[in-house]
């Protein structure tokens, strides 16, 4: 009789970037190839858009980017990330992960995580 093993599940954490709306697609494919099944895109403002405001001057929109990724794709992620932030003006953005403490439903972990052994096979 084969032995099975139980594995603890792959933490998760939720991945917030904030990028200039023309390098949204760009970003979603960079943090899509690092098994991020979860991507949320939310119209946002940069931190300078009061000052610009009052000076007259407008600011380029931006966009917040939410995934989820597993931990073990997080720090990989975020490098590949600052390394693309620093190509040029049109680049520029910011990054960081918020550790997830608890998902329910083994389905619902098993889509965020990327993990196929945990997705039902229809008959």
């Amino acid at each position: 009789m084969e032995q099975t093993r139980n594995t603890a599940p792959m933490k998760l954490e939720l991945l917030l970037a904030v990028v200039h709306n023309d390098k949204v697609s760009y970003y979603s494919s960079l943090i899509q190839s690092h098994q991020a099944n979860l991507r949320l895109t939310i119209p946002a403002q940069g931190t300078t858009h009061m000052l610009l405001s009052v000076l007259g001057l407008t600011e380029r929109p931006k966009t917040l980017i939410l995934s989820v990724v597993r931990s073990d794709q997080a720090g990989s992620l975020i490098s590949l990330l600052e390394e693309t932030f620093q190509k040029g003006k049109d680049y520029k953005g910011i990054a960081f992960t918020v550790p997830m403490s608890s998902i329910i439903g083994t389905l619902a972990y098993g889509f965020l995580s990327n993990d196929k052994r945990t997705v039902k096979e229809e008959a």
